[in-house]
C-alpha cells in the first residue's frame, strides 16, 4: 500500500495572508482537511501543517501553521498534495479510491483485466479497465462485491455485460 494518498492539488492562492485554494476530489476530506494535520506538497513531500481550513465554493481552503503573507505560499501554487496513509485511521480491508488503481477485476473466478484509473463523470464513479478491450465499471454495489486490498483483487459481478 503507498504511503502517502493524494489529497488534491493547489491551484492558487487565496487574498494577501497566505490561504491557499485547494481542489480536491478526495472521498475522506473530514480526515483530512482540519486544523493541526500534516500535509506533504510536491514532489519533495515538502511537510507542512494545517493551521485553519474553510470550505469555499468549490474549494478547500487553508492556512498553513507559520505561514502569514502570500509571498511565502506561492512557491506551493501548483503543487500536489498528500497525507500520510496512517493518517486516514483506515481500518482493516477499508482503503480510497486511489488504492484501487493497479487491482486486479475477478469475476466469476477469472481475472477480466486491471484497474488503470477512476473516473467521475458527474453521475458515477467508473473504474477504467485495461483488459483485451478495455471498458468501464460503475464503482457501486451493484458491480463491486468485495475488495481485497491484501491480495490486490477486486471481485465485480456482471461486468461481462459491460464489455459487450
Amino acid at each position: 500500500m503507498k504511503e502517502y494518498i493524494f489529497i488534491g492539488r493547489i491551484v492558487n492562492t487565496h487574498g494577501i495572508k497566505g490561504e491557499l485554494r485547494i481542489l480536491s476530489d478526495f472521498e475522506k476530506k473530514e480526515k483530512v482537511f482540519k486544523k493541526g494535520i500534516l500535509i506533504f506538497i510536491g514532489q519533495n513531500k515538502q511537510v507542512e501543517t494545517i493551521e485553519s481550513y474553510r470550505h469555499h465554493k468549490q474549494f478547500e481552503m487553508i492556512i498553513l501553521k507559520g505561514f502569514t503573507n502570500i509571498n511565502q505560499v506561492l512557491k506551493y501554487k501548483g503543487q500536489n498534495v498528500y497525507v500520510e496513509r496512517k493518517t486516514l485511521e483506515l481500518k482493516e480491508n477499508e482503503y480510497v479510491y486511489e488504492e484501487l488503481i493497479g487491482m486486479w477485476v475477478i469475476e466469476n473466478e477469472e481475472c477480466i483485466g486491471k484497474i488503470k484509473n477512476i473516473v467521475y463523470n458527474k453521475a458515477n464513479l467508473l473504474l477504467y479497465i485495461e483488459s483485451e478491450k478495455n471498458f468501464y465499471i460503475p464503482l457501486n454495489e451493484e458491480y463491486v462485491k468485495k475488495v481485497d486490498t491484501k491480495a490486490k483483487k477486486v471481485y465485480v459481478e456482471g461486468g461481462k455485460k459491460l464489455r459487450l
